[in-house]
């Protein structure tokens, strides 16, 4: 079998069909496969359903609810301080952004108390967020009222799962080594799928159900799968996102010892992250979930939904390059948002906004605007505002596994609202990095699409694209 092909090929997990980058070359084999060139989007697209996001649920430091919690982002409020699930004292990095006690009780969000006290601090944040979700779209969040369970499944993602369980229990085995016990909720309390079968069990969701990891790409894998499972019937409703509890000290020692941390502003902490600042100096941890609920329109409409946007592209692609850092000029995470606006059918000029990455360390910022230059050319480097970029972890913090999950929440609702949240912290311009980053106050402008980008170690990119819904 002879095909063409680009030099770049890209694969894609998606079950809605990935599509290649433009081609620069040809080649022949005969065995290897590839996805279908971007000439065959339209014909693909025909017979997939149209999915919208209905409902949204989030749980974080900067505010539980996404009302909340998205006044406080587009205001630039930041939830960065000093941590304290952990005395921080000896460790190079001393802050984050902490889910408060005072505003987050696990055991009023579970059924059952007793099945908070069996699960880890991640599983809580990621049922929250799903009830939080499944109200918000007026679907039911109980085995009792939810609507058609059948139809409606979960794909929640995490990077490390259960943390704090883990760390706790090997403390307590080595504690006492003649007596090698632990707790009985141990290993289903840290495994990564956890939260999206406890949120099945709490929520009644009997449809497609696993969980997702790809490091900080998690989330935003998870919300790009959910929408491959809507698109081709698989199922009505998919409830997707992503949750972290990692404030714990083995992960603060680990990213600490690879200097991706910040050290530079625990007098500080609020001014810490600094996207695409010259004086940025490493991310700074945050914890939470963030979660949607993606709808067939057929299904929002038949019983009259709220539609916030309308999904219409997902990219995954792997640099194959290296563990931690990320490919030269940010060739991977073009690919994959090629492939997300090739899947949508959408003109670039049509992208309004782009919620960055953004960890505020030297290469993500650098390679992530080379490549936002590269996918969009001049249309990136206009300076009359049509097309903008932001980092919003400056006042969430970088939540690792959930951060593609706060992030669809902020595109879905920038372009119901008509307003971009800011870069805060943006002081010294780089000039590596020199796009329009909405420097540190909120832009209000039309959003008629909104393209969200995550990038996981090992070289995971992942990158979702929200567009206005019109009949």
């Amino acid at each position: 079998m002879k095909f063409t092909a680009p030099s770049l090929v890209v694969f894609g997990i998606s079950s809605v069909g990935a599509f290649s980058v433009s081609p620069s070359s040809s080649f022949s084999s005969s065995s290897r496969t590839t996805t279908p060139p971007r000439s065959h989007a339209t014909e693909l697209n025909a017979e997939k359903k149209r999915v919208v996001v209905t409902g949204l649920g989030v749980i974080s430091g900067c505010g539980i609810g996404h009302e909340n919690f998205f006044d406080n982002v587009v205001n630039g409020v930041s939830s960065l301080g000093v941590i304290t699930r952990f005395d921080p004292t000896h460790y190079p990095c001393k802050i984050g952004s902490e889910v408060p006690d005072s505003m987050f009780v696990p055991e009023d969000h579970f059924a059952n108390p007793k099945n908070a006290k069996s699960n880890d601090r991640f599983t809580h944040f990621a049922v929250a967020a799903a009830r939080l979700a499944l109200k918000d779209a007026k679907l039911g969040d109980t085995p009792e009222t939810l609507a058609n369970p059948e139809r409606c499944g979960v794909f929640v993602g995490s990077a490390f799962g259960g943390m704090e369980t883990f760390e706790r229990e090997v403390l307590k085995l080595h504690s006492k080594p003649d007596r090698p016990k632990v707790s009985p909720f141990t290993i289903p309390a840290l495994l990564g799928n956890t939260a999206s079968g406890v949120i099945g069990i709490e929520c009644g969701c009997k449809g497609p159900n696993y969980g997702v990891t790809s490091a900080c790409a998690s989330a935003s894998h998870a919300i790009g799968e959910a929408f491959g499972m809507v698109a081709d019937g698989i199922a009505d409703q998919m409830v997707a996102g992503g949750t972290e509890a990692s404030i714990t000290p083995l992960s603060y020692a680990g990213f600490s010892s690879m200097k991706a941390m910040t050290t530079d502003y625990n007098d500080d902490p609020k001014a810490g992250s600094r996207p695409f600042d010259a004086d940025r100096g490493g991310f700074v941890m945050g914890e939470g979930a963030g979660v949607i609920v993606l709808e067939s329109l057929d299904s929002a409409l038949a019983r009259g939904a709220k539609i916030y946007c309308e999904m219409v592209g997902y990219g995954a692609t792997c640099d194959a390059h290296h563990i931690t850092t990320p490919a030269p000029e940010g060739r991977g995470l073009a690919a994959a948002m090629e492939m997300a606006i090739s899947q949508s059918g959408m003109d670039k000029t049509q992208i309004s906004y782009v919620n960055a990455h953004g960890t505020s360390t030297a290469y993500n910022d650098k390679f992530e605007t080379m490549a936002f230059k590269s996918v969009f050319g001049e249309h990136a480097t206009r300076k009359d505002g049509k097309f903008v970029v932001s980092s919003t972890k400056c006042v969430t913090g970088h939540t690792l596994g959930a951060a593609g999950g706060l992030e669809a929440v902020i595109a879905a609702r920038s372009i119901v609202d008509g307003v971009v949240p800011p870069t805060i912290n943006y002081v010294t311009p780089d000039p590596d990095c020199d796009l329009d980053y909405v420097p540190n106050t909120k832009r209000e402008m039309e959003v008629h699409a909104a393209m969200s980008t995550n990038l996981g170690f090992g070289g995971h990119n992942a990158v979702i694209l929200f567009k206005k819904y019109t009949e």
